[in-house]
């Protein structure tokens, strides 16, 4: 048996992978136009225009990712999941909003009344996030309604209710001005929870007054000061008495212990100088009581027998060196000189 079957051309051979290349070019290009990329700091919420359920699909919130819908039918509306920031200040203009990108918004300062009549101008920083996307798009919208329809309007109200019960001077206590700060936060984050944001953090950066104000406050802060400069130099004189008073008290006592210390020292000197004195004198009286009883002594001994030739060799002891004369012993002008009681009674 003859096979009639003729082997494909070379064009046929070389369509074949082109018409597959096109098929999974179209499905790709189907598959791309089906899909719809949620960033890491997005969720979204599925809008169903046409079908058996039309509107805002409730129940599913889709993160980040790639997530299929169909052009003209559906959409995800996508909303910001990260901290967004609300700054209040008519001053720095496009800074922040060039670093931070659509997380930021900036509007105008806040300008409240005070209790009796002045007026603040507050510079303020809100920090907030969507945290359900479905209650946002229901009940504010899409797109970025829920900072310039929602918290604009509603943070400066609850700022103004709360900072506008302070007088001027109040602003300047740090502790007086967080509480009202904080109590903004409060009602803000209590009157925000039913649009699906939430409130982080309120911080008022800068306060200005107006120059009538201004200029009243800033002499009344000088007088201030300047009573509590005097105050302090009061206090600063008040200290150095005492301390003068307390040197001057030491001084006395230490006089006092010093005058004590010398009269308890010239006593004792007097004391020992009399003890030294008492001993002297009773040195001295023994010394002479010893020599009168010597002297008595020697008296008592030239009264006894055989005196009178110890006086006699006194005697000639005394002549010594004295020229020698010869003198008769006997006879009627003879001188005997160991005859003491003869030779008194010559004189």
């Amino acid at each position: 048996m003859t096979d009639t079957r003729t082997a494909p051309s070379s064009h046929e051979r070389s369509s074949v992978p082109a018409l597959v290349v096109a098929l999974m070019v179209s499905l790709v290009g189907m598959a791309w136009s089906f899909s719809v990329q949620i960033e890491p700091d997005q969720f979204a919420v599925k809008q169903v225009y046409f079908g058996l359920q039309p509107g805002v699909q409730e129940g599913e919130v889709y993160g980040p990712g790639w997530h299929v819908v169909l052009p003209g039918i559906e959409e995800l509306i996508v909303f910001p999941s990260d901290l967004q920031t609300l700054d209040f200040n008519d001053r720095e203009r496009n800074v922040a909003k060039s670093i931070m990108g659509e997380d930021y918004s900036r509007t105008g300062s806040i300008r409240i009344q005070t209790s009796e009549g002045y007026q603040v101008e507050v510079d303020a920083t809100i920090l907030y996030r969507v945290i359900d996307p479905y209650i946002a798009l229901t009940r504010i919208g899409p797109g970025r309604l829920f900072d310039t329809d929602i918290m604009q309007t509603r943070a400066d109200k609850s700022l103004r209710e709360a900072l506008g019960s302070l007088n001027a001077e109040d602003f300047y206590n740090d502790r007086l001005r967080m509480e009202k700060v904080e109590q903004a936060r409060q009602a803000l984050q209590a009157d925000l929870a039913d649009w699906g944001l939430q409130v982080w953090g309120v911080t008022v950066r800068e306060y200005r007054y107006d120059a009538r104000y201004q200029q009243t406050i800033e002499q009344r802060k000088i007088q201030d000061q300047l009573k509590y400069k005097n105050e302090a130099d009061q206090s600063a004189a008040d200290r150095m008495a005492v301390l003068k008073q307390v040197e001057a008290e030491g001084q006395a006592s230490v006089d006092v212990e010093t005058e004590s210390g010398l009269a308890e020292a010239a006593r004792i000197t007097a004391d020992a100088d009399l003890y030294y004195r008492e001993r002297l004198a009773e040195g001295d009286k023994l010394v002479a009581l010893a020599r009168a009883e010597g002297t008595r002594m020697e008296n008592d001994a030239l009264k006894a027998d055989g005196a009178e030739h110890l006086v006699g060799i006194e005697m000639a002891r005394s002549l010594d060196g004295v020229e020698v004369i010869m003198l008769p012993t006997n006879g009627e002008s003879g001188v005997n000189p160991l005859n003491l009681d003869e030779l008194a009674e010559g004189f």
